[in-house]
């Protein structure tokens, strides 16, 4: 008896994955056209944007009646070569004959980053946490008439932070801001590990050398915290006990947009976000980070007109206008394989892919917010598409 049950689970942990991957192949392919822009690649991992790329391979949405998205090559942006080489393929190249049609042609638009590229990033690969001159990046007027002709026509338009931060200019913002009702404050931040400059390698040079010119060459910080920085450069820091009693960002989403896109009250977030102020009458906040100061950090971020709560999501109010989304963070941003997306029904498993208890880690995020948010927008949007 024994054995055969040991047969039995054998069986089934070697054919489950099978069968699994055979259920997700006989899936029905679901062609939807959507125009992807990446200004920060500068691998062939598509690290900027295979988040969205893992949603549509595993819910089988496909560029043409047979072709999957590909990682590398279906976006418009930065292509990197071997040998420090590198392609522009962005819209930039586009006329405005051009952008018609692809707005006829595409039924979505993502913009996933518009950051973009820097020498030091690029050439030699040098010390990717100073400051250097851009490569390419930001966002073009040629993305805002492509955003425009999209938001005309009714199509489904997602963006994300940073598509209107440094270093787009600011006439390119405005003109973003004022098409889809909301403003960028000029501040962004992110939770960082430790603000010990001798043990955290990822605290940037710049973030820590404009601190110091700004506070008297101190730099007091050692536990885990908030950094915020401003497009004038100006740097806050937020240190536990110092100013926050947890020091961790988290999103509180609201009841309705738990129940329509199957999220959960509260998730922490690691990684770099955007201050936004929307236009309450043309969007609405489905979620928003939370900060945890205590008196300390409230003052200080009273001191900057930094808010403790602000908008995680924004959603344009559902009418039978245009569809618009912006997510305040870089939430397409995660360290996933895409091996996982060949497998209906791998989202069971889920709790095999990362460790909640280690606060840096963002795989939690992708499997628990991102999938389900993005996978229901998608299915929403293709159901439009066959009325």
């Amino acid at each position: 008896m024994k054995r055969r049950i040991i047969l039995m689970l054998v069986l089934l942990i070697v054919l489950l994955p099978l069968w699994m991957w055979l259920a997700w192949l006989f899936t029905p392919k679901k062609k939807m056209v959507l125009a992807i822009v990446d200004k920060t690649e500068i691998t062939t991992s598509g690290q900027e944007h295979v988040s969205l790329n893992w949603v549509l391979n595993h819910e089988r949405f496909t560029k043409t009646s047979r072709e999957p998205y590909q990682v590398s090559r279906d976006y418009f942006g930065f292509f990197p070569l071997q040998n420090e080489a590198f392609r522009l393929k962005g819209l930039e190249r586009f006329s405005p004959q051009q952008l018609e049609q692809l707005s006829n042609d595409c039924s979505a638009a993502y913009f996933t980053d518009t950051y973009g590229v820097f020498s030091n990033e690029w050439y030699a690969q040098k010390n990717v946490t100073e400051r250097s001159g851009i490569v390419y990046g930001g966002m073009s007027q040629q993305d805002i008439q492509m955003l425009a002709k999209m938001k005309e026509k009714k199509k489904l338009i997602i963006t994300e932070f940073n598509s209107i931060g440094s270093p787009t200019s600011p006439e390119i913002r405005q003109q973003f801001e004022n098409m889809f009702g909301m403003k960028w404050s000029g501040w962004i931040g992110r939770y960082f590990e430790t603000f010990d400059t001798a043990l955290n390698r990822e605290l940037p040079r710049w973030l820590i050398n404009n601190y110091l010119a700004q506070n008297g060459h101190r730099w007091p910080f050692t536990k885990p915290g908030v950094a915020f920085v401003s497009d004038k450069d100006e740097v806050v820091i937020l240190e536990e006990d110092t100013h926050l009693q947890n020091p961790l960002p988290h999103i509180i989403t609201t009841k309705a947009a738990q129940n329509e896109y199957g999220l959960p009250e509260k998730i922490k977030y690691s990684f770099w976000f955007d201050v936004i102020s929307p236009d309450t009458t043309i969007n609405e906040t489905v979620a928003r980070f939370y900060l945890d100061p205590n008196k300390a950090g409230s003052a200080l971020l009273n001191k900057h007109s930094i808010p403790a709560i602000f908008p995680a999501v924004l959603q344009h109010k559902k009418t039978n206008d245009y569809q618009f989304y912006y997510f305040c963070a870089d939430f397409c941003d995660n360290p996933v394989s895409m091996l996982a997306s060949y497998f209906k029904g791998i989202s069971f498993f889920k709790f095999l892919f990362f460790d909640e208890s280690d606060p840096m880690e963002r795989k939690s995020f992708f499997w628990k917010y991102y999938r389900p948010l993005l996978t229901q927008i998608l299915s929403d949007h293709y159901q439009r598409l066959q009325q």
